[in-house]
Parts: structure tokens; C-alpha cells; sequence
């Protein structure tokens, strides 16, 4: 409608409307003064159409008597551009945002500028506390020791805390990064858990925890860990996001893998204290009759009327006495009732002992035995008899798992700060089959032919070792051979006299 033709009834509908807005409003000219102020902006302010109307608007609102740059004047950006602008502008304790359209005449060219005034205090406080419970939630995910993945609907990355990072090897947008779920796992395995997200029946709707699972980190490293996942809904139900927690389970497999191997000692200590009671009452029942067998058998040997076939039964009789003596002898180790002479000695020198007692030339005429031997301190306190018993042992058994035909390696060394001395057996056989790894140092326990041994000879072995306040076990075993390793408490001399340090649980 023209200007020219405006009826008074048009003018004064605008001026109510123009009353009835809810904002403190006001009507700026091309010159930058207040022609014009509505009822909301009087009672606001407490001021009178004399205290504004024909002021410059910069005095107004501003409160300054100097005019703005025209480049940061937001009623020149309108007048200009003929668009709406805004800002936002904080008084003592209070925000405000200003509002700035443009009213244009008949020629749409701006002839006013309309400026509207609101309290956005409110609006603002609920910002900062919003931004403030954002970035406590994001220290609350980044200080977090867990690693922590959210990712959009897509499986697209979203965020990944510096534990979650540090798991997977990669940083979201960096070079050779990990952006999508599906890179966290094994081919195929991401899809199964979204599955098994929505799958009420497994943990609930959008719930997840699998106490173990395998990921892939950016190496292709498959690394087991422990896993919470969920889906993100929004206000409506609808699946907006997904998220997951991992915990890597690197320690706690070694932790419960040291605690299976602390129980199978336990187990197999208990069971040696168990044989060494037994033991000792079998050969103080044994040795005297067998005694008597020997004695009776040796006399009759002697008789001269004794015919040949007579002969072959009593010396038959008296090699099996023997070997049931030897026996009884062995099974004294467990009772620990045998004489025991402990000195102070380098271990280096109790290897070398041992390897020039083996006497059988035939069975290793094949075989390379190889030393290497440290040349630090290595003192332990032993019996140097039953020790070179042991070594001796385990290189018959090398030996004879080879077939006579192959290396046997010796290699000492120690663990200073721990206090250790280590000595290893390694030999190029065929390795110890799974199922016997848990019996081999069993008493009469053999994979031999019957009559070819006693199934002593390891048993005896962990006797000893366990009498030395040490440990022995299989450090390795498979097609390539077998090595066995075994660990005494250092001997550490000191000023105020011997200093022994036996590992916790040793006897």
C-alpha cells in the first residue's frame, strides 16, 4: 500500500503492533537517530519519549557520545546490505542481544532501521552451565583409564579418547588413522556386536559387555581386552550414536597366567611333601627286608654245588634287589632325609663338573654340547653332588629325546636386581607333546618302554631344585626342542654375614 494513500485506521494498527511486541524495540532513521520507541522499551528502561526520541542511537545504546567505525556499525551493515544483523552485548551482570532489521519503502530501499532489544541473562546461563557439564564430561573422558570410542550411526569416529588412541596405535585424522568402527575389529566382528546390541535377549536393549573379545589396533595387531558397549538414542528412541569401552587385558593375562603357574608349584610342592612322607615310610619298611634278600641271595652265590641255572636266578635275583635298593635310594630325595652338604659355590664351576661326569661317550658321540656361561658372579649355596645329579639328568634326557644326535646348549646367567641366578637346558629335539607337559615332573611318570626306566629321574630332579630354595620349568618346548630352565636364589655376600634371597614361598 502507498504511503500517499494510507488510511488512519493502517497507521494506527501498526503503531499497536508496533506496541504489542514483546522486545524493547525502536525505530532508528538513515541518520542514525531514535525516532521511534515502543511501550516495552519505555517501561524497561524507566525512560520518556523527551529522554530518547530524536537522540543518536549510539548515545542510546552504546553509551558513548562518539559514533561507531562504520565497518563495525551494525545499522550501517543493514542499511547496506539490506539484511537483518545481530549481537550480543553483556551490561554489568546482564546479556543482551540486539537485533537489527531493516523497514523498507515502496521502492524496497531501507528507509528505517527496527531494533529490537533481548534479556538473553538466562539464555546464557544455561550456555555456560551447558558448556561446563560438555567440557566436565570431556576432562571426565579423557582422564579416563579406560579407552573410550563414540562413533555417529554411520560407524564413523567421532571420538577417541588418548587411552583408546594409545591402544589402537592411531590418532582420529592423523596420518594411517582409524575413522571407522569397522577397523577396531577382526573382519565381520563389528557387525556381530551391533547385533548383538539390539539383541534384548543378549544384554538388553543398546547394552553390551563381553568380558573378553579380540580388537585390532593400526599394526593389525590382534589384542584381547575386555569390552562394555551401548547404543545412543535419541529423544524419539531412534539410534543416534554408539559408543564402547575397552580395557586391555595385556596385564591381566599375565597376572593370571604367573597365578596358574604359581598354583601348578603349589600343587606339584604339595604333592612332593605328600611322596616325601610317603617315602620315607616305604623305605624304612623296604630296606630292611631288601636288605635280607641281598644278604641270603649273595650267600648262596657263594656255594660251589650251586648248578648254572641255579646261578642265573640268584644273580637275577640280586640285580633286581639292587635296582629296588636304588630305588628306595631315589625316593629319599622327597623325604629330604638324605645327608645334604651344602657350600657356597659359582655355578659356572658345578656345570663343568657335571658335564665331564657324564661317562656314556657312546651316547653322545653324535651330539654338540655347547656352553655359554657368564662370566659375572653368580654364587649360589648348594649341594654340589646333587646339583651335578640334576644337570647330569637333564642332559641324558636331552640326549636321549635326540636319539643321540643333535646340540645340547648350557647357558648361565643372572638376574642381578631380582637376585637371580638362572641356568637353561636347551636341546634340538622333538619337543614334549602338550598333554605331558603337566605330568612330566610327576614321580614314575615315563613315555619310555616298560623296564627302560623308572620315570624318577625329573621327579628326583624338582626334588632337588626345591631343596635349594629354586625352581625349575619348561621355559619353552616344540618341534625345534625343548629348554629347561632353572632358577636358585643368589648368594650375596655381605658385612654383616651371609645373605640368602630365596623367592617368596620357598622352603
Amino acid at each position: 500500500m502507498k504511503n500517499d494513500t494510507l488510511r488512519p485506521q493502517d497507521l494506527f494498527w501498526r503503531v499497536r503492533i508496533f506496541d504489542a511486541l514483546s522486545f524493547p524495540s525502536v525505530i532508528i532513521d538513515l541518520e542514525k537517530s531514535v525516532v521511534g520507541a515502543n511501550k516495552k522499551f519505555y517501561d524497561t528502561y524507566k525512560l520518556t519519549p523527551e529522554d530518547i526520541l530524536g537522540k543518536k542511537c549510539y548515545h542510546s545504546f552504546l553509551y558513548k557520545n562518539t559514533p561507531c567505525k562504520s565497518q563495525d556499525c551494525p545499522i550501517s551493515r543493514v542499511i547496506e546490505n539490506k539484511e537483518a544483523h545481530s549481537y550480543t552485548l553483556k551490561r554489568q551482570y546482564k546479556w543482551e542481544e540486539r537485533v537489527f532489521s531493516p523497514i523498507f519503502d515502496d521502492h524496497q530501499e531501507v528507509a528505517y532501521v527496527l531494533s529490537s532489544i533481548r534479556d538473553i541473562t538466562r539464555t546464557k546461563s544455561l550456555e555456560s552451565q551447558l558448556i561446563g557439564v560438555k567440557e566436565f564430561i570431556t576432562r571426565v573422558i579423557y582422564s579416563s583409564a579406560s579407552a573410550i570410542v563414540a562413533a555417529d550411526r554411520s560407524g564413523r569416529i567421532e571420538l577417541m579418547n588418548s587411552v583408546a588412541k594409545e591402544l589402537f596405535g592411531a590418532y582420529n585424522g592423523g596420518e594411517g588413522s582409524i575413522t571407522h568402527t569397522e577397523q577396531l575389529y577382526p573382519p565381520g566382528k563389528a557387525k556381530e556386536i551391533m547385533r548383538m546390541l539390539r539383541d534384548e535377549k543378549i544384554g538388553g536393549r543398546g547394552k553390551l559387555i563381553i568380558p573378553k573379545t579380540t580388537i585390532v589396533n593400526a599394526k593389525g595387531e590382534e589384542v584381547e581386552v575386555e569390552m562394555s558397549a551401548a547404543i545412543i538414542y535419541d529423544e524419539n528412541g531412534n539410534e543416534s550414536a554408539t559408543m564402547a569401552i575397552y580395557n586391555d587385558l595385556k596385564d591381566k593375562i599375565k597376572v593370571e597366567k604367573e597365578l596358574k603357574k604359581t598354583q601348578k608349584q603349589l600343587a606339584q610342592s604339595e604333592k612332593m611333601a605328600s611322596l616325601g612322607q610317603l617315602a620315607a615310610g616305604v623305605a624304612h619298611e623296604i630296606n630292611n627286608p631288601l636288605t635280607g634278600v641281598l644278604f641270603y641271595a649273595s650267600l648262596l652265590l657263594e656255594r660251589p654245588d650251586l648248578d648254572d641255572d641255579a646261578k642265573a636266578d640268584l644273580t637275577y635275583i640280586v640285580e633286581d634287589a639292587n635296582r629296588c635298593k636304588n630305588i628306595v635310594k631315589s625316593l629319599l630325595v622327597y623325604s629330604r632325609s638324605t645327608d645334604s652338604n651344602k657350600r657356597i659355590v659359582h655355578i659356572n664351576e658345578i656345570v663343568d663338573q657335571s658335564l665331564k661326569l657324564v661317562r656314556d661317550q657312546k651316547k653322545f658321540r653324535n651330539i654338540q654340547v655347547r656352553r655359554f656361561l657368564d662370566d659375572e658372579m653368580m654364587l649360589i649355596h648348594a649341594d654340589v653332588s646333587k646339583l651335578n645329579q640334576v644337570i647330569i639328568n637333564l642332559i641324558i634326557n636331552a640326549a636321549d629325546v635326540m636319539k643321540g644326535n643333535g646340540k645340547i646348549s648350557l647357558s648361565t646367567y643372572r638376574d642381578k636386581p631380582n637376585k637371580k641366578v638362572f641356568l637353561e637346558v636347551k636341546d634340538t629335539g622333538e619337543g614334549i607333546p602338550r598333554e605331558n607337559l603337566s605330568k612330566i615332573f610327576d614321580p614314575f611318570f615315563t613315555t619310555k618302554e616298560v623296564g627302560k626306566s623308572t620315570g624318577l629321574g625329573l621327579s628326583i630332579v624338582y626334588g632337588i631344585i626345591e631343596e635349594h630354595g629354586g625352581r625349575i620349568s619348561v621355559k619353552e618346548t616344540g618341534t625345534k626342542g625343548t629348554t629347561f630352565i632353572i632358577e636358585f636364589p643368589m648368594y650375596v655376600p655381605s658385612e654383616d654375614g651371609p645373605h640368602f634371597c630365596d623367592p617368596p614361598g620357598s622352603a
